[in-house]
């Protein structure tokens, strides 16, 4: 079993700050800046995407009250924009949904991107380099 997996599961014991890896592993200062800042980067990546899909469910969410306002008016039911309306309104809804399920695949790269800078740190302490 090698050092990383040993920690591994001490850490899925209790939690055990980064400091205290460093320190455990020997890493400089400069190995930690830069393990700090890929972490970041990934962290900040995936806030920023996430941000965007929240706008953009916002946007949508705001046409649909829109639209739905349009068709409180009795006038309008009789117009023959209004079947076009409905259908645009259910059109909306569908691509919140899709966005919502994009957050949710969103979260999930993130959580695979935090992996991989793991694995890749764990991969350059096996090769001697941290």
């Amino acid at each position: 079993m090698t050092k990383y997996e040993d920690l591994i599961k001490q850490r899925e014991k209790k939690p055990i700050s980064l400091d205290t890896i460093f320190r455990k592993y020997k890493m400089t200062v400069n190995d930690v800046k830069n393990i700090q800042e890929e972490i970041e980067k990934v962290k900040k990546e995936a806030d920023r995407l996430m941000m965007n899909k929240l706008a953009e469910i916002e946007n949508l969410k705001n046409k649909i009250a829109d639209l739905e306002d349009s068709l409180k008016s009795k006038d309008y039911f009789e117009k023959p924009d209004y079947k076009f309306l409905v259908e645009e309104n259910l059109d909306l809804r569908r691509r919140i949904t899709e966005l919502e399920q994009e957050v949710l695949e969103t979260k999930a790269d993130n959580t695979k991107m935090a992996r991989q800078v793991d694995d890749q740190i764990s991969q350059l302490r096996r090769a001697g380099l941290i």
